[in-house]
C-alpha cells in the first residue's frame, strides 16, 4: 500500500460516484493523511485531491470535475500566498464550492479573517469525527458551520467580521498594501522599493491612512489593523 502524504500533493484517478468530493489543503503531511483516512471511510464521499501549498491546491482545484466539492483549508499556510489569500481566490474562482477552513484552537480573529475572505464555516481539528464529517456535509449543502470554538467565541467572531468589514471600506486597496507591507517592520523607501512607488507616495498614503483609522503613528495603525484582522500579526523588525 502506497504511504499516504508521501508527495506534496496527489489526486485520487478512479472514477467514483460517491456525491461528495472533498479537497484537503493543509501543509502538514500527517494532518492531510488523517483526514483522508477520516474522509474515505465514509460511502458518501471520497477525497479528490491533496495539497500542501495554495498553488497546489490552485491546479489540482483547475481539474476536479465535480458539482459538489468542499474545499477544506488548513490554517497553518503561511507566506504570501496563505491560507486567507487561498481562501479569497478559491471563492473568486470556484463561488460553486463550498469551503471550510480548518484550525486547531484557533483563535476568534483568525476564525473571522477566514470567514470573512469567503470561508462558509471553520471546524476545529479536535473535534469529534461525527460532528467534523457532519460539518462537511452542511457545507456542502450551503450552510454555515462553526464547529469547535466556544458559544462565547460567536460575538468576538461576528465583531471581527465587521471590524474587517469597516477597516475595508474606508482605506483603498493600495493604501492595504501599504500598510500589509508597513507591517513586517519596513520603512518609507523599503516599501516604496517593494511597492514600486516612490518613497514620498507611500508618506502620503501612510498620512491618509493614519487619518482615516484615527490615529498618529504606524505603530498604531498597525495594531488597529492587526486586531481586525485585515494584516496578519507578523515577527517583522521593531
Amino acid at each position: 500500500m502506497a504511504r499516504r502524504g508521501s508527495e506534496p500533493s496527489r489526486e485520487r484517478r478512479a472514477p467514483s460516484r460517491r456525491a461528495l468530493g472533498v479537497v484537503l489543503v493543509d501543509p502538514l503531511p500527517v494532518v492531510r493523511a488523517g483526514l483522508a483516512l477520516l474522509v474515505e471511510d465514509r460511502p458518501d464521499m471520497e477525497v479528490l485531491a491533496e495539497a500542501g501549498t495554495a498553488e497546489e491546491a490552485l491546479a489540482a482545484l483547475a481539474r476536479v470535475r465535480r458539482s459538489t466539492v468542499v474545499v477544506l483549508v488548513g490554517l497553518g499556510m503561511e507566506g504570501e500566498h496563505d491560507s486567507y489569500w487561498l481562501i479569497r481566490t478559491v471563492r473568486e474562482r470556484y463561488p460553486g464550492m463550498s469551503i471550510l477552513a480548518v484550525g486547531a484552537r484557533a483563535e476568534p480573529m483568525a476564525i473571522s479573517r477566514a470567514l470573512f475572505v469567503g470561508a462558509d464555516g471553520f471546524v476545529d481539528k479536535n473535534a469529534d469525527p461525527v460532528e467534523f464529517l457532519q460539518a462537511l456535509r452542511k457545507a456542502a449543502a450551503g450552510e454555515m458551520v462553526l464547529v469547535g470554538p466556544p458559544s462565547e467565541w460567536v460575538g468576538e467572531i461576528a465583531r471581527g467580521i465587521e471590524q474587517r468589514h469597516e477597516l475595508e471600506r474606508r482605506l483603498t486597496e493600495r493604501e492595504r498594501q501599504v500598510l500589509a507591507v508597513a507591517a513586517e517592520g519596513l520603512t518609507a523607501r523599503e516599501i516604496a522599493e517593494r511597492l514600486g512607488v516612490a518613497e514620498r507616495t507611500v508618506t502620503t498614503h501612510l498620512g491618509r491612512i493614519y487619518a482615516k483609522l484615527g490615529v498618529g503613528t504606524r505603530l498604531a495603525a498597525i495594531r488597529v489593523a492587526t486586531a481586525s484582522g485585515l494584516v496578519p500579526a507578523s515577527g517583522g523588525r521593531a
